[in-house]
């Protein structure tokens, strides 16, 4: 799910000029950060090559490899997309493979929310892997598709990286209703379950009652979380930031109000945010991760083009896909405004959020096997 980076300790003197650059009052510690977790939150894989003494890890960047997906995530995975997938994966039950079975799949890819160029550039691949592998059947189209699809999707499928800053600071972004405040949450646990230090900044000062759905996440979480009664969104992410240099956080996650890409002004205070948060740290935010309702189909596409041109996307995570049948919106950004999808959600649990892989979601779009090549 993630690739974190082990760094080399800071020496002993830094530690004091650090924590003088934070105020003790600026700052609202609303749950105490456990670092002693409880065994369950004890990493779930942690590779055997990873170093286990002090000495070792003062070495240089060590690499930790990202969780793969299991059969059980491809599962869910599977019937998370069943609504997108249910007018695709239909289409390979007849005996020959004719144009009403092209014109039946490119209705169902737009009805999807692919759009028009990334359905014409999957079917015009399709035509031509079907021709070179001379194959015969429509079973054998669906396996030629997802091929298709998977290497369309493939530019999309990053690993997050952690820990080549410390802290690594993340800023989440996205329209009103997207998850944006339940994302952080589940990534949170995620985090926590890899042994990383990890900091919230409650910077949706607009919306009723979002501080204290993001405390409600800190306590269940056992995290710290750093926010102001009516504060300015900027100088919650500065007051975080610093805080999470002098607590020498892993990742420090800002949580910012959610606003639609034609409130000019609201954007405004999003790239105000950006910069603030810059002066704190620099090269901060590390991350700008827009959160996208996949239920928004087209108008997601919409959102990724305006937040991009706003803030310099680094990443997506694109929710509720297990209620949309709107999945398809995932090739059209791939076709027109290829930003990485970090994680995809296809239900309410924790492990319902996972790490974006090209191939197993063209495999679960289509209704084939993970096994089958």
């Amino acid at each position: 799910m993630f690739r974190f980076f082990k760094r080399k300790s800071a020496p002993e003197t830094a530690a004091p000029e650090v924590t003088a650059e934070v105020a003790p009052e600026a700052i609202t510690a609303l749950a105490a950060l456990q670092l002693d977790a409880p065994a369950e939150a004890a990493p779930a894989v942690e590779p055997a090559a990873a170093p286990s003494s002090e000495a070792e890890t003062s070495q240089a960047v060590v690499l930790v490899a990202e969780e793969q997906p299991t059969s059980g995530w491809f599962s869910r995975l599977r019937s998370g997309l069943r609504k997108t997938g249910s007018g695709i994966s239909g289409l390979f039950g007849g005996s020959k493979i004719d144009e009403a079975l092209y014109e039946e799949l490119e209705s169902a890819l737009i009805m999807a929310d692919a759009g028009m160029p990334a359905t014409t550039a999957l079917l015009a691949d399709l035509r031509r892997r079907v021709k070179s592998t001379r194959a015969e059947t429509p079973a054998q189209v669906r396996g030629l598709l997802a091929d298709a699809l998977a290497d369309l999707l493939s530019p999309l499928q990053k690993p997050l990286d952690i820990g080549r800053q410390n802290p690594t600071v993340l800023m989440m972004v996205g329209v009103n209703g997207a998850g944006k405040t339940t994302t952080i949450g589940k990534l949170t646990q995620h985090l926590l379950r890899a042994d990383e230090k990890v900091l919230l900044a409650a910077g949706d000062t607009f919306r009723a009652a979002a501080r204290e759905q993001l405390v409600a996440w800190g306590q269940r979480n056992q995290v710290q979380v750093i926010s102001q009664d009516g504060g300015d969104p900027a100088a919650v992410a500065f007051d975080a930031v610093s805080a999470g240099k002098a607590r020498e956080m892993d990742v420090v996650i800002v949580d910012t109000a959610g606003r639609l890409p034609t409130q000019l002004h609201l954007m405004e205070e999003l790239k105000k945010v950006k910069r603030v948060t810059a002066k704190a740290m620099d090269g901060a935010p590390h991350e700008i991760l827009l959160v996208i309702d996949a239920n928004n189909g087209q108008n997601a596409l919409a959102q990724v083009r305006a937040f991009d041109d706003a803030l310099g996307l680094t990443g997506l995570v694109i929710t509720k896909l297990d209620g949309s049948a709107k999945g398809g919106v995932i090739a059209a950004i791939a076709r027109e405004r290829p930003v990485p999808v970090y994680f995809i959600g296809v239900g309410e649990s924790l492990d319902d959020l996972q790490t974006f892989d090209a191939k197993a979601f063209a495999r679960a779009l289509v209704g084939q096997d993970p096994g089958l090549a």
